[in-house]
């Protein structure tokens, strides 16, 4: 199994025929991943060729799904069109939409994640990587070569800690790994891949990527404590970052002792949650507890 995206979903790619939209198209396709449109309301009726394969273009969400079958979207559109993408796309009645857009205005973001939950479409991002079920297939930009499939959960706010800690653990594998964006407001939280990763048989131990600022950690720390059974491996990137200053992602401010990586740490540790320092030292923490649970 897998945590939102498996080799049956059915992909459509909002924005494919633009310069992102097309390089990452073909590179999910070359992963095996199940592309079966993209949606440009101007080039509609056209095809694109993606190497051995062709794919068409839908004038809309709804036509996609109505031709194909569509359950996941991907959003490689630019900022000032993101909300009305994902809007459209909830109304349609997509199951998933990956936001991959960074820069989408705040108020936008709340506003068409208000509307998502409310149409019942789970959103990943925005200004997010994707995510990955290794073997099966990705949604993003997540590259597909870095590992394999495995029995590890990766939940993570940074886009590049999360190609770090699949390389890490390479040898291990992964059941999934989300991306779930740096931004304030986004879609799908830590939390919600905690829940899911503790209700999937195939997996069996959880990587947690938080960051400086907000509380997300935090309260994904008392979620863990409260409802996961499954081993918990933490990493909390900015230890060394000065505090009041927003550092990265837009979500990454501190003030005082609020949003800090020690804060997070204390809190996650006080969880049970082994915290490394490094991700090296988290990848080794990950192999200490699976060799103790062998």
């Amino acid at each position: 199994m897998a945590i939102h995206l498996t080799k049956e979903s059915k992909i459509l790619v909002q924005g494919m025929t633009g310069g992102e939209g097309m390089k990452h198209t073909r590179r999910m396709l070359a992963a095996g991943t199940n592309v079966v449109g993209g949606v440009n309301p101007r080039k509609a009726g056209r095809t694109v060729a993606f190497d051995d394969r062709s794919v068409p273009v839908f004038g809309s969400v709804a036509e996609g799904i109505d031709a194909t079958g569509a359950d996941v979207t991907v959003v490689f559109v630019p900022p000032a069109f993101t909300r009305t993408a994902v809007t459209e796309a909830a109304d349609a009645g997509i199951g998933l939409a990956v936001v991959i857009t960074e820069g989408v205005p705040v108020h936008d973001s709340v506003a068409f994640l208000a509307h998502a939950r409310k149409r019942g479409t789970r959103v990943v991002g925005p200004n997010c990587p994707g995510l990955i079920s290794p073997g099966q297939s990705g949604a993003g930009i997540i590259p597909a070569d870095i590992t394999k499939p495995g029995r590890i959960g990766l939940v993570s706010k940074s886009g590049t800690l999360t190609y770090q800690l699949m390389y890490e653990l390479r040898d291990i594998g992964f059941s999934t790994c989300v991306g779930i964006g740096g931004d304030p407001v986004v879609g799908t939280t830590h939390i919600d891949c905690l829940a899911a990763f503790e209700d999937d048989p195939d997996t069996d131990l959880i990587v947690l990527i938080g960051e400086i600022g907000g509380d997300a950690e935090e309260r994904a720390a008392a979620y863990i404590r409260d409802h996961v059974t499954k081993p918990v491996v933490g990493y909390i990137a900015g230890f060394t970052a000065p505090e009041g200053r927003t550092m990265g992602h837009a979500g990454a401010i501190v003030s005082g002792s609020s949003g800090t990586a020690r804060a997070k740490q204390q809190a996650l540790e006080a969880a049970g949650v082994r915290v490394g320092r490094t991700p090296t030292e988290t990848a080794r923490q990950v192999l200490a507890v699976l060799d103790a649970r062998a």
